[in-house]
């Protein structure tokens, strides 16, 4: 036996000899299995930097909503002077009423004003069950509330809103005009349809319009009004005349929208009750 395999031989590894591994061979039956490879790491995640937007960055993306808060602020403040300049006026007007007057004739004024208070509140009291228990097809305006009512029997049958007009003095002097909002039970005097109606002539002084020679007008009531005995109105908005103002519902009347109108007047006739309260 010799120490080296003839040449062109391959050699024979002993059995005390552990053979080589190399990649892509598969280990024999009984061999160990090659331990897994660790896992790799994931990639870290980029930093996402969060801030606030700025109020320059606000005011570029959102510039009418900014106008639309700035206008209502200026509004909603001029509002606020005009009421505080209201109430300062009548403040000082009813301080100066009063300085003329003695100590009997003011317990004499509030005594008065509490009476008339309470002779109201009972009056509207008794207007409104007066119009509930009427069974026959009537009207019903809740003045305060600015609610315009069909009802018959107790059963409402149509809801209307309405503008009803404040309280107003106008004119000076012997002209002077004192218009309240209507409250008591009214008849129907008559329908128009578009029809003239004479313009009253402290509607053109309230106005600040000069007063014309003819002040019948077609028109001016709006496309339907009613008109009620003592001089009240519930009319809708013109087209023309003096009256053609949104902002502008005429004292001691009641503007409601010309569908409502139209849909309650086939039931009313002269003479159709209409309570105001």
């Amino acid at each position: 036996m010799t120490d080296q395999n003839d040449a062109g031989t391959p050699a024979i590894p002993s059995r005390h000899e552990t053979p080589l591994h190399t990649p892509g061979m598969q280990p024999g039956p009984g061999a160990p299995a090659a331990p897994p490879a660790p896992p790799s790491p994931a990639a870290p995640r980029p930093q996402v930097e969060r801030r606030r937007k700025g109020w320059s960055e606000f005011r570029r993306a959102y510039p009418g909503i900014l106008a639309t808060m700035a206008i209502a602020f200026v509004v909603m403040l001029a509002a606020d002077a005009w009421l505080v300049y209201k109430r300062n006026y009548y403040v000082t007007e009813i301080d100066r009423l009063r300085s003329g007057m003695s100590d009997a004739e003011r317990k004499q004024a509030d005594a008065v004003i509490a009476t008339e208070r309470n002779k109201l509140r009972v009056a509207v009291e008794l207007i409104r069950r007066q119009a509930q228990g009427d069974k026959d097809l009537h009207v019903s305006i809740e003045v305060d509330s600015g609610r315009m009512l069909l009802e018959q029997d107790g059963a409402l049958l149509r809801e209307m809103p309405v503008q009803v007009a404040p309280e107003k003095v106008i004119g000076a002097g012997p002209d002077t005009v004192r218009m309240t909002p209507p409250r008591g039970a009214r008849t129907v005097e008559k329908i128009l349809d578009g029809g003239s109606w004479e313009v009253p002539k402290w509607v053109y002084t309230d106005r600040g319009l000069e007063v014309p020679a003819d002040r019948s007008v077609k028109g001016a009531l709006g496309p339907v009004a009613i008109l009620l005995s003592g001089g009240t109105v519930v009319y809708s908005l013109p087209a023309d005349g003096p009256l053609a103002d949104p902002a502008y519902v005429l004292p001691g009347s009641i503007r409601a929208r010309p569908a409502d109108l139209r849909a309650i007047v086939p039931n009313l006739k002269a003479g159709s009750t209409v309570y105001l309260y």
